[in-house]
């Protein structure tokens, strides 16, 4: 959701939803305002209507008086002659007259209401009678009540004595409440008074509500503009506070991507003493901060393209041990801005540390170079120690066999403040390179030697046996120095294996084998040629040298004697020996008399040294 679209949902939230509750509120209230105005009028109608119903029982009754004391003492039929001429002559609406059983006389308009009524006595007769007067009649009283918004509504129990307003005949009379009567609504308000008879009299006024609706639709006019106006307001309020947010933060936005160009030259413009200005000032002072470090980065990137480029040299004379120590020991001290260094390592695993670089000054600080590379090969990793004005920082080249002893350890002196947890991790991870190097370094060696070398009897395999070779040959033809060859096969190793098992094969060859290398000198190269056939090659070695050490080999192999594997005694062995030399470089021919010669001592017997030219003198000899 946009900025602009949550400041909307803003608005609408604070200011739009509590608006029209308040509208809402504000229109029950006028509608119940006006409601109260509806039942104000007409309780004003009813008041008005009992005072003049009252009124009117109030004069009747005083006309009752009247008539019952000029009634005086009349009987029979003079009574009521005498009581209809007297009703008449006062204008009277209906008049009774009864005693206590019956009605004697009635006269006039059976709607009459609000009627007076006295008792007459008549001592001399013994009796009492009632004289009960009305002067209005229903459709009197109603049309004096009734005026423009009010009707009137008379009844004597279900019958209708007088209506200002048109009733259907099916629907019940209004009572009380609101009302709709001949289309019109009303509010209607009903009062029971005394009637002639024993049926009450009921009056309903009926107030029109269409009096109160002017004044209604008046207050919501009201209601309805002050709201609108007041929305209005606020939104536009909220319109021009959008409008300057929105610059403030287009301007932070702006600011923004302008450094994340790189682009520091153009601040935030920081206005008033807000909110907004407080935070311009801070964007302004990070600004300054990142440029800062910016360009303190960009000195560290010098030195990384250094350490990049010795990093460089580094995979580029990664055979060379003795140009990786030296290399590791200076990038430590300056990945860390040291002021010297010192790197000692173990020639072999069983050998004690010995210093093999240095560099810088640590002139005066041995007792705290050592501290420190203790602390480093007794906590297996990194340690270090401090005196006044040093301090120094040591890492042990670690060998990622743990049961092994640490390959070597770099010690970084460092003057004027201590090492922070950052340079002890550089220094670390230093230290995990380049004993990771040194291990690749003597597996690049090992795996060499296992390529040329045969793994059952520890000698040069076949390849190497060539490699070897041609290489003397080279030199026997640019110098024409001899070079002695001699191939030696064990006598009836195939009966060894079949009667003993291969295991027992094994150990005849490398017993046999290590009578080789005892017996050659440091320029000479024993080889295994084959199956159970060796081979030594003699530089500088003539015919004469070379048969001699032959038989020095074959005397020592005949003193043998191996273990049986059985645990079942011991076994003799023996060993044939063929014996040429060259001058020429023939490298091809040089192999073939020394095979030559040794198929001849096998044919002869076994267990002897037989030379090609003596082979060959023989040969002549015979023919």
């Amino acid at each position: 959701m946009s900025f602009r679209a949550r400041l909307t949902t803003f608005f609408v939230l604070i200011v739009v939803v509590p608006m029209v509750a308040i509208g809402v509120l504000m229109f029950s209230l006028i509608n119940d305002s006006q409601q109260g105005k509806a039942d104000a009028r007409a309780g004003g109608l009813a008041a008005e209507a009992a005072s003049l119903y009252q009124s009117e029982a109030a004069s009747a009754r005083a006309d009752a008086e009247t008539l019952a004391r000029a009634v005086g003492s009349a009987r029979g039929k003079s009574l009521s002659v005498r009581f209809k001429t007297l009703a008449s002559q006062a204008g009277l609406a209906r008049a009774t007259l009864s005693d206590a059983s019956r009605t004697l006389v009635d006269v006039g308009d059976h709607t009459a209401i609000a009627p007076g009524s006295v008792i007459a006595r008549d001592p001399a007769a013994g009796r009492s009678m009632a004289v009960m007067v009305s002067e209005l009649t229903a459709s009197q009283y109603a049309r004096e009540l009734s005026s423009p918004g009010v009707a009137v509504l008379v009844r004597d129990g279900p019958r209708i004595l007088a209506s200002t307003v048109a009733l259907p005949r099916s629907a019940a009379p209004p009572a009380a409440g609101n009302v709709t009567v001949d289309g019109k609504g009303y509010r209607a308000v009903s009062q029971t008074f005394t009637g002639f008879g024993r049926a009450p009299v009921t009056v309903t006024v009926l107030s029109a509500l269409s009096a109160t609706a002017t004044s209604l639709g008046g207050s919501r006019g009201v209601a309805v503009a002050l709201i609108v106006a007041f929305l209005a307001l606020a939104f536009g309020f909220s319109l021009l506070a959008s409008r300057a947010l929105q610059g403030r933060l287009s301007g932070f936005l702006e600011a923004a991507r302008r450094l994340g160009s790189g682009d520091f030259s153009s601040p935030v413009k920081v206005e008033g003493n807000d909110e907004f200005a407080a935070l311009g000032a801070e964007f302004n002072s990070m600004s300054s901060e990142l440029s800062r470090r910016l360009d303190e980065l960009s000195r560290e990137r010098v030195r990384l393209r250094e350490a990049i480029r010795r990093i460089g040299h580094t995979f580029a004379s990664s055979l060379d041990r003795p140009a990786l120590l030296e290399l590791a020991l200076k990038t430590a001290v300056d990945a860390v801005q040291g002021s010297g260094g010192r790197i000692s390592v173990r020639a072999s695993d069983d050998e004690p540390l010995a210093e093999t670089g240095r560099e810088g000054s640590l002139a005066g600080l041995e007792d705290v170079v050592r501290d420190a590379e203790r602390a480093a090969l007794t906590n297996g990793g990194i340690g270090e120690a401090h005196n006044a004005a040093v301090s120094v920082a040591a890492v042990t080249l670690g060998s990622r066999e743990t049961s092994q002893r640490a390959h070597g350890v770099i010690s970084v002196a460092r003057r004027g403040r201590p090492f922070t947890d950052d340079d002890l991790e550089v220094l670390r991870s230093l230290g995990a390179e380049a004993a990771l190097a040194l291990e690749n370094i003597e597996l690049h060696f090992q795996v060499r030697r296992q390529a040329v070398t045969d793994e059952l009897t520890g000698l040069a395999n076949h390849g190497r046996f060539q490699e070897l070779l041609n290489a003397e040959i080279e030199q026997v033809r640019r110098y024409h120095h001899p070079i002695g060859l001699i191939m030696l096969d064990i006598d009836d190793f195939k009966v060894v294996n079949d009667t003993y098992g291969h295991p027992q094969g094994d150990a005849v060859l490398r017993h046999v084998a290590r009578v080789l290398q005892e017996n050659s000198r440091d320029a000479d190269s024993p080889a295994r040629y084959g199956g159970e056939e060796l081979s030594l090659i003699l530089p500088h070695t003539d015919l004469e040298g070379a048969h001699a050490i032959a038989e020095r080999i074959r005397t020592a192999v005949d003193g043998l004697r191996v273990a049986r594997t059985d645990g079942r005694g011991v076994l003799r062995v023996t060993a044939s020996l063929g014996v040429a030399a060259s001058t020429d470089g023939d490298k091809d021919a040089l192999i073939a008399d020394a095979d030559e010669a040794l198929y001849e001592a096998k044919r002869s017997g076994k267990n002897r040294t037989v030379s090609a030219l003596a082979r060959a003198a023989d040969a002549s000899g015979a023919g």
